[in-house]
């Protein structure tokens, strides 16, 4: 129970934090990263069917199968290499939903979900902007607006992967609690991409010493 009040807690925060900027308008005005232009139907397809099996979904796959093997949930899926096996299944599995329901919804609705780092100065203002870049999809037109796709497709993902979880986590605060982990977790990657040039610098200047 504690942990699920966190995790809701937690996403609650985070929405404030991108309403706060604009409570009137879901176009949000941004400066346009220069590298930035629309996907063509066959780039988002490309990166749809390269995404499914790429090394970085394998790794989230596998973290998230370790983090709830060491903390044992859910209980009925046990411990070994057959109930890891469980977990590594139920999360890619999760992620294979999740990427298809993202890109039937974005190549609906023309959203570009790519991160772009940003032009910022600051921890905490690049911080926030990489937070409101997981909540925030780019258009054709470089505009941006709330993911439908993004935030729909985590809690479709979340929601859908009940009918083939154990008894003791198909209510709909697990699922709830899911979706948060798996923003949160959207938000961490961002966090990373927008600081890990920074760090490749300074690791490669201590090297060159």
């Amino acid at each position: 129970m504690r942990i699920r009040n966190t995790v809701v807690l937690a996403v609650v925060l985070l929405s404030r934090l991108f309403a706060a900027d604009d409570a009137s308008d879901r176009v949000i005005a941004s400066p346009l990263p220069a590298e930035f232009s629309p996907m063509t139907s066959h780039e988002r397809l490309g990166n749809y069917v390269t995404g499914l099996a790429s090394p970085a979904a394998f790794l989230r796959s596998a973290a998230s199968a370790g983090m709830a093997q060491a903390s044992g949930t859910p209980k009925e899926w046990a411990g070994g290499a057959e109930g890891y096996g469980y977990r590594i299944g139920n999360a890619f599995a999760q992620h294979v939903i999740r990427d298809t329901l993202s890109y039937g919804v974005s190549a609906t609705l023309h959203e570009d979900n790519r991160y772009f780092a940003s032009k910022e100065t600051g921890l905490f203002r690049r911080t926030k902007y990489a937070v409101k870049s997981t909540l925030l999809a780019r258009h054709d037109n470089g505009s941006q607006s709330i993911s439908f796709s993004r935030i729909g497709s985590t809690a479709g993902s979340a929601f859908i992967s009940r009918a083939w979880q154990p008894y003791s986590k198909t209510t709909a605060g697990d699922g709830a609690v899911s979706f948060g982990f798996s923003m949160i977790s959207d938000i961490g990657i961002n966090v990373f991409r927008e600081f890990w040039p920074d760090m490749k610098r300074r690791i490669h200047k201590g090297e060159a010493r």
